[in-house]
């Protein structure tokens, strides 16, 4: 990256375009993706560390780092549910910590932060699309790290990343889906094989044997999955039970 100018080498935009093909899951992106942030924002005197943190609805946050030492921040981050990179992707804004030590914002998050070493941070939104939120949390052991340049890169390389990130929270989305249909089908499997046992051992319609099964998980108070998964192990033991009163 041209720090000076806050713009992506072609390069790295190809790394990133490859490191959604190459994932295995978002996790693995964002794992890369921080590497790369991280790689790209650090200097040889003064090494830094980066985070990332991905909010999807009905999800729980996906969290990943370049390193030990970012995962660790980030574990205290959320402990407190209070820090720079959740503020930042829940509020998308950048928040700028020129040193822990005089950072009045947190709760106690700050002094927690200073006891791993760090002394300063820069937090930048990932934009995304829809109800997903996510940013980018670089530290460093030095204070006064993270001057304009340095932000204006950060921002950069998040403008750019975003472009993958929402092409990796797509693809998570849809495997998501595929998953839940996956169990709704395996769920619908076990009640109809109940409900047949029914209707065979009743000799009644497929309708009156749903409504028995109804009744029966009603009655009893065992949700209607459960029940028929019950009774359809118990076929297979040899130990039928679909008469219900």
């Amino acid at each position: 990256m041209d720090q000076s100018q806050g713009t992506l080498n072609p390069q790295t935009i190809i790394s990133l375009h490859d490191l959604v093909l190459d994932s295995a899951d978002v996790r693995e992106f964002l794992s890369g993706l921080a590497a790369v942030a991280a790689q790209i924002l650090s200097r040889p005197d003064n090494e830094v560390f980066c985070g990332v943190t991905l909010l999807r609805p009905r999800s729980k946050a996906t969290v990943a780092s370049s390193s030990i030492q970012a995962l660790e921040m980030d574990e205290v981050q959320y402990a407190f549910d209070d820090g720079p990179c959740l503020r930042s992707a829940r509020e998308n804004a950048i928040y700028v910590i020129a040193d822990f030590r005089d950072e009045p914002r947190f709760s106690g998050y700050p002094a927690a932060i200073l006891e791993s070493g760090v002394r300063s941070a820069v937090a930048v939104p990932v934009p995304l699309e829809g109800e997903a939120k996510a940013a980018l949390d670089f530290y460093a052991v030095e204070p006064n790290t993270f001057d304009a340049t340095a932000i204006a890169a950060a921002r950069a390389f998040a403008d750019q990343a975003s472009k993958s990130l929402r092409l990796a929270v797509r693809m998570a989305d849809l495997n998501d889906r595929a998953g839940q249909l996956q169990a709704a089908m395996a769920s619908r499997t076990t009640i109809n094989l109940a409900a047949g046992a029914i209707m065979a051992q009743n000799r009644c319609s497929h309708d009156d044997a749903m409504r028995i099964l109804k009744k029966a998980s009603s009655s009893r108070n065992i949700k209607l999955h459960d029940l028929a998964a019950s009774m359809v192990a118990s076929i297979a033991e040899g130990n039928v039970e679909t008469h219900f009163e």
